[in-house]
């Protein structure tokens, strides 16, 4: 055993190895109900809730990856899967002949419409009902902060 690593105690493995487990399970949970009830992937998902938080319904693609921490490869091809189902579409940027925009469809929009509520409800039912608006408040405030220092690494 190497004498120089900071090992987890006993109590910091047993808080690690729950919280990895929460964050599998839920996620999986979540992918598994939004797929059975809407027929969106958890990557649609994503995409289609970063788009309807623009007022304007299109993010430029570098600035989408950048948004929801994406690859730009895996964006392209989760894109172009995306836009095969008629849920965004690509278009050409006028100001920058290089750039491009994803834009949500109207497709698009009406999928995750009717997709949010369901999911609003699921949250609920696995997160929000066992906790306490102050422990939620503070689960939130302990995940921002892990993930401003995991992006400012």
């Amino acid at each position: 055993m190497n004498d120089t690593v900071p090992w987890l105690s006993d109590d910091e493995q047993r808080s690690w190895r729950a919280f990895v487990r929460l964050h599998m399970k839920l996620s999986a949970r979540m992918a598994a109900d939004l797929q059975a009830h809407s027929g969106l992937s958890s990557a649609d998902f994503e995409v289609l809730v970063a788009l309807t938080d623009t007022a304007e319904g299109r993010v430029r693609f570098q600035d989408l990856a950048r948004e929801i921490d994406w690859e730009q490869s895996r964006l392209s091809h989760q894109i172009r899967r995306m836009s095969k189902r008629d849920l965004v579409a690509r278009e050409e940027c006028e100001e920058d002949g290089r750039g491009a925009y994803v834009a949500i469809t109207a497709h698009g929009r009406t999928a995750i419409e009717a997709a949010a509520p369901r999911h609003v409800a699921t949250v609920r039912r696995l997160v929000l009902d066992h906790l306490t608006a102050e422990e939620f408040a503070e689960l939130g405030r302990l995940s921002a902060k892990v993930a401003a220092r995991i992006d400012a690494a």
